[in-house]
């Protein structure tokens, strides 16, 4: 899984004109996204990224993900998964931290999406 997160004052994500979600000051995970590969050409490749049958597996991660992040922080708001977004964020530094979790089968003995939500929420 590849991530990000951004410090920011503020920022929301709209989905089809409506505002699902919004927050003030914190972190923002802008995306779990595809893997682009930019190393050569002009244009990215997308060859390392997931097939797109693991979709619900991506899904999965992602709800275990917002279920750690709300029972540590208040609050946490999220888009939707798959859907067309607009993002608008208030950078504040800027400070960008990239995330990168691959999976550890027999981490503390939890499902593998569990371990991995809680790996991302430690760093």
């Amino acid at each position: 899984m590849i991530g990000s997160l951004q410090r920011v004052t503020e920022a929301h994500v709209d989905v089809d004109g409506s505002r699902i979600g919004s927050i003030g000051p914190g972190l923002l995970v802008p995306q779990f996204t595809l893997a682009a590969d930019t190393r050569k050409g002009t244009r990215p490749s997308f060859t390392p990224a997931a097939p797109p049958e693991k979709g619900e597996e991506g899904r999965r991660l992602l709800g275990h993900l917002l279920e750690y992040a709300r029972a540590s922080h208040s609050p946490v708001a999220s888009g939707e998964f798959g859907a067309h977004m607009r993002v608008s964020l208030v950078n504040d530094g800027p400070v960008t931290i990239w995330l990168q979790v691959r999976a550890q089968s027999g981490q503390r003995n939890l499902p593998p999406e569990t371990a991995q939500a809680d790996d991302v929420m430690r760093r």
